[in-house]
């Protein structure tokens, strides 16, 4: 059975806006050496599947920096201290992405983006019967153009590359769980 490696040290290399890099001294239990590992240091994210009335899912488009690629997304962003929840973040970052407000906000899963150097979650929400009430709020390093699609388009987005960023794909997978719970009559289990 894999065993817990044991913290020995932490070093605070780097804080950055959006993570702080920590080298972290552990000791494997198995051969009882001591390693190095860097990890990055986040609060945690959240992603919002915006569904509206009529059915059609808001998505954005925006330029990642990290591909040099514009993609397509759905709504999303950092928990800020001040939200203490990472609902009250899924409403405040639909608004400012896309100017939508949402009827009911619903916590529909949970992923641990890349637990070997990131230490944070991404919690994704269904936002129910969005509705545009005013324009986008950008910050100055975000340009973003907003679309809503049929839900049915979506598979094939992701089908043919068009949605490729991981953290979508996960919150579609949740998604899809979400509905599937809701036609079998089950309630969601969190």
């Amino acid at each position: 059975m894999v065993k817990k490696w044991q913290k020995l040290a932490s070093e605070k290399l780097a804080d950055y806006r959006i993570f702080t890099v920590w080298r972290d001294k552990r000791l494997s239990p198995r051969t009882g050496r001591e390693h190095d590992f860097f990890v990055l240091d986040s609060n945690d994210w959240i992603n919002v599947i915006p569904v509206t009335a009529e059915g059609k899912v808001v998505l954005i488009h925006q330029f990642r920096h990290g591909t040099g690629q514009v993609t397509i997304e759905i709504p999303g962003g950092i928990v800020d201290l001040e939200d203490g929840d990472p609902s009250v973040a899924a409403r405040r970052e639909l608004m400012e992405e896309t100017g939508y407000v949402a009827d009911e906000v619903i916590h529909i899963g949970t992923v641990e983006p890349n637990p070997a150097f990131l230490n944070n979650k991404c919690h994704t929400y269904l936002a129910l019967n969005a509705r545009r009430v005013q324009a986008p709020q950008f910050d100055g390093a975000e340009d973003i153009a907003v679309e809503e699609a049929d839900l049915a388009e979506i598979r094939k987005m992701t089908e043919d590359g068009r949605i490729a960023h991981a953290l979508v794909i996960a919150a579609f997978y949740h998604f899809n769980r979400y509905q599937a719970r809701q036609l079998n009559g089950s309630k969601l289990i969190d």
